[in-house]
């Protein structure tokens, strides 16, 4: 009988497609079964490094050049919010065994078989002084899967024991979903919208970053017909596994550029619903329960509308004592001790990969001379 693995902490670090910062987050697990959540925090980008992400993500061409100067820019942010993370929260260094850089997603491409993630392993190793594991999606895309979603592990440990079937679903950008089975299933997708059109509105109509608890929604009448031509997009009805980029939905979203601020707002929120109510159309059986990660989850618009909608709980993944801020930043701590150990970092049902995929490229620190 083989040793346990042992049980190791792992910082994890992620910008989501919303780029409304950088989470960091510090867990203890095994990468498998065991996971110890410990604390988390967002840290800002720079204003000019978010302005030239926003850039990049806008122009497709431009996201495949080499952008070295961008790249190195993201690191460095990535790096600084590491540090602030570890001195904010007195990590020791020492006790750390490894650091999941996700990087910066770009572009995703995945029927090209191309996704970009921009973050420079090597030199994050050499500047924290850790070892680091980045480039999580590629060898998945590269061997036929969608790269995405890459949670549905971590939320599979996380929701080890509660009754199923459940739903994960986290708001970020783009909405996904993990679907855990009665019988031990797991199925991932992609649902669409969460909050980047919303946000993209709300910044062109009003200059904010966000509809803060859906209240300028909520004011809102929906514009059915908008929400018909929106919902028409030949995605919902794709078998899964399936992903998204975060421009997708964006010409179609021009739908509600003739309507007021908050009928827009309030037509987009509806999409978002629709969007992640449409998930069911994919699954076995409806889930019992619903846990929500990311912002949308303070959304109180969205939340109540999703659960008007679907008739079933939904709950913030707080319900059972985890941090819906930085989910994704723990799962890549999660995802870095996994690649390490070459265990599978996505299955078939949850990106379509051709059979269980390790993936990660390892960065060791520099030897001290």
């Amino acid at each position: 009988m083989s040793a346990a693995a042992p049980v190791l902490n792992a910082i994890g670090v992620i910008s989501g497609t919303s780029m409304d910062g950088i989470d960091v987050a510090l867990i203890a697990s095994d990468g498998e079964a065991r996971v110890e959540p410990g604390p988390g925090a967002t840290f800002a980008y720079p204003p000019e490094v978010a302005r030239a992400l926003r850039e990049a993500i806008a122009n497709p061409e431009s996201a495949r050049a080499p952008l070295d100067d961008l790249q190195r820019a993201v690191t460095d942010a990535h790096v600084a919010a590491v540090e602030a993370f570890i001195d904010r929260f007195g990590v020791r260094r020492e006790e750390v065994a490894l650091v999941g850089l996700h990087g910066q997603t770009i572009l995703h491409r995945p029927r090209e078989r191309f996704t970009r993630q921009l973050c420079d392993g090597a030199r994050a190793s050499r500047l924290l002084g850790l070892d680091v594991v980045n480039d999580f999606r590629a060898a998945d895309v590269a061997a036929g899967g969608e790269g995405a979603p890459f949670v549905p592990l971590y939320h599979a440990a996380i929701c080890a024991g509660l009754p199923r079937p459940l739903m994960a679903l986290n708001w970020g950008g783009v909405g996904n979903v993990t679907y855990l089975g009665a019988d031990g299933a797991i199925v991932a997708f992609d649902t669409g919208p969460a909050n980047a059109l919303i946000d993209d509105f709300v910044a062109r109509r009003r200059g904010l970053t966000h509809d803060e608890g859906g209240a300028l929604a909520g004011a809102g009448r929906v514009d059915s017909g908008a929400l018909a031509r929106l919902m028409s997009d030949p995605y919902f009805d794709r078998a899964p596994p399936k992903s998204l980029d975060r421009n997708h939905f964006h010409g179609l979203a021009r739908e509600v550029d003739k309507l007021g601020d908050a009928d827009g707002a309030a037509t987009l929120a509806a999409f978002t619903i629709e969007a992640t109510a449409a998930a069911l159309r994919h699954v076995a059986a409806p889930p019992l329960r619903w846990l929500v990660c990311g912002g949308g989850r303070r959304n109180r618009t969205l939340m109540d509308a999703l659960a008007a909608r679907l008739g079933a709980p939904i709950e913030p993944i707080e319900a059972i004592g985890y941090d819906g801020d930085v989910i994704e930043a723990q799962c890549f701590a999660y995802l870095a001790l996994r690649s390490r150990r070459g265990l599978p970092l996505s299955l078939p049902t949850t990106t379509g990969a051709p059979r269980p995929m390790p993936g990660g490229v390892f960065w060791p620190a520099p030897k001290a001379a």
